[in-house]
């Protein structure tokens, strides 16, 4: 009995995955268009009609103040405005993992898990222009 529950624990050990972090989101999923260092030249912006956005100056362009909510909104495929290229996908669309619960000012909001993991990533590579 004891061999077969070290066993079970093995195999169960081996069926759970590390969790993504959202530079492995950001290099599987975004990278190719907006490249590697997110300045938006990545190796399929060259056919694109629109050119991918400097990701690195999201916060430099917003007075100073990364706008979490927005970037999440158009990650997600929310928020989109005429002048957004229609080559960039819309991941609300696909499995995005399981939900977290963000709070904010008392108020709790699921978020999904890669969602959030991207977006704060993408926080971290702000600079100034």
């Amino acid at each position: 009995m004891r061999y077969f529950m070290i066993f079970a624990g093995l195999v169960l050990a081996a069926c759970v995955e590390e969790p993504e972090t959202g530079a492995q989101i950001y290099a599987s999923e975004c990278a190719g268009c907006h490249g590697a260092d997110a300045r938006g030249d990545g190796p399929f912006a060259r056919g694109l009609d629109t050119v991918p956005p400097d990701l690195t100056t999201i916060a430099s362009r917003n007075g100073g103040v990364f706008p979490r909510d927005q970037v999440m909104s158009t990650i997600d495929g929310l928020q989109r405005d005429a002048h957004f290229s229609v080559a960039m996908p819309e991941f609300g669309a696909g499995d995005l993992g399981d939900t977290v619960i963000v709070e904010e000012n008392g108020l709790g909001t699921p978020v999904p898990t890669k969602l959030l993991l991207l977006t704060d990533y993408i926080a971290l590579l702000q600079r100034e222009e």
